[in-house]
């Protein structure tokens, strides 16, 4: 399903996407979210996508509405990368979505429900179990995440 600029008056170039994560005090998980982004802008037809930390680091959600608004975004919608609603979702990523729009009030903002269930994940799930089993039983290569790290270890 696309997203019908029309309705909103403007042209989906001038609609940006926040993909937020929690943030973290660790460089490695943070840029984590600079891999998904850069992965999310090569299959996607949204040409505005920044991404921001709800805390702990930079870029805030602060900076990339900037960053969308200075790309020309009249609409930013944030998304939480996120599996689950809670209170990050339902009041600290508002609240803060709200607290940088005040800066440019002609720009209209929404924040989307997280990744939450769907059909997808599970295959996902599925996947990332599997190579991990044969990673740990030195059957296969290791997943993306632990590749540099101890993870995905049998102890």
């Amino acid at each position: 399903m696309i997203l019908d600029a029309e309705k909103l008056g403007i042209s989906r170039d001038e609609i940006g996407v926040i993909l937020v994560d929690h943030g973290s005090r660790l460089e490695a998980s943070n840029n984590l979210l600079l891999e998904v982004v850069k992965a999310f802008r090569s299959h996607t037809q949204w040409q505005i996508i920044e991404p921001a930390h709800m805390e702990l680091a930079e870029p805030s959600i602060g900076t990339a509405f900037a960053n969308c608004a200075n790309q020309g975004a009249k609409v930013v919608i944030v998304f939480p990368y996120f599996l689950a609603p809670g209170r990050h979702w339902s009041q600290d990523i508002p609240a803060l979505a709200a607290q940088a729009c005040q800066t440019y009030p002609d720009i209209k903002h929404l924040v989307t429900a997280p990744l939450g269930l769907h059909e997808l994940m599970f295959q996902i799930i599925n996947e990332r179990i599997s190579t991990c089993i044969q990673h740990a039983t030195s059957t296969g290569p290791a997943c993306e995440i632990c590749k540099d790290s101890d993870g995905c270890t049998l102890r």
